[in-house]
C-alpha cells in the first residue's frame, strides 16, 4: 500500500485542495503534518482556516522542523500521512542557520524514510519556486535553489508527481 506522492505548484494553484482530495480518496486513517509557523496575525488565521477545512477527519500534528522523527513516531498509527509543505520546512531550516549540504542531506533521509514504510501513503505538497525572474538577494536565491533542490530528492523518489497550474493537475510522473 505505501506510496509517495508529490504535488508541486505555485503559490495558491490548488496544490493543497488536490492533495486533500487524493489522500482522502485512499481512505483508512489520516495524518496532516503542518510545517507552518504561526509567526503573526495573518499566517495564525490561516492556519486556523486550513484546520477547519480538513475537519475532523485528520489527525492534525504541527512540527516545523523534526518531521522524520515525528513520522517515525507516528507513521505506524495511519495509512495515510500528508505533509503541507516541504517549502516551509525548507525555510524553517534556513532560518535555524542550517547550510545548504545539510538540508538537501535531510531531505534525502525524509524521502528515504517515507519510501521504506510500505503500510503508509504520503502526500507531500511543496512549491515550485523557480519558474520566475532571478531574486534580487542573495538569501533569496539561496531558498530558491535549495527548494529546487529538495523538490527533485523528492520528485526523484516518488511514485507520482503532479503539477497544478491554475487548480489544473498535470502528472508528470
Amino acid at each position: 500500500m505505501g506510496h509517495l506522492v508529490l504535488v508541486l505548484g505555485g503559490a495558491r494553484s490548488g496544490k493543497s485542495g488536490f492533495a486533500l482530495k487524493r489522500a482522502m480518496e485512499r481512505g483508512g486513517r489520516r495524518a496532516f503534518l503542518a510545517t507552518a509557523r504561526a509567526v503573526d496575525e495573518e499566517m495564525t488565521e490561516r492556519i486556523k482556516r486550513h484546520r477547519e477545512e480538513r475537519g475532523s477527519q485528520w489527525s492534525t500534528f504541527e512540527e516545523p522542523l523534526e518531521i522524520g522523527r515525528l513520522i517515525a513516531e507516528v507513521s505506524g498509527d495511519f495509512d495515510v500521512v500528508l505533509l503541507d509543505c516541504l517549502t516551509l520546512w525548507v525555510s524553517n531550516l534556513m532560518a535555524e542557520g542550517l547550510g545548504d549540504e545539510e538540508i538537501s542531506r535531510k531531505a534525502e533521509e525524509l524521502s528515504s524514510l517515507m519510501q521504506s514504510l510500505k503500510d503508509c501513503s504520503f502526500f507531500v505538497v511543496s512549491n515550485e519556486v523557480g519558474l520566475s525572474v532571478v531574486p534580487e538577494n542573495p538569501l533569496a536565491r539561496r531558498f530558491r535553489d535549495i527548494a529546487g533542490r529538495v523538490n527533485q530528492i523528492f520528485a526523484g523518489k516518488a511514485d507520482e508527481v503532479y503539477f497544478l497550474v491554475s487548480g489544473l493537475p498535470q502528472r508528470l510522473k
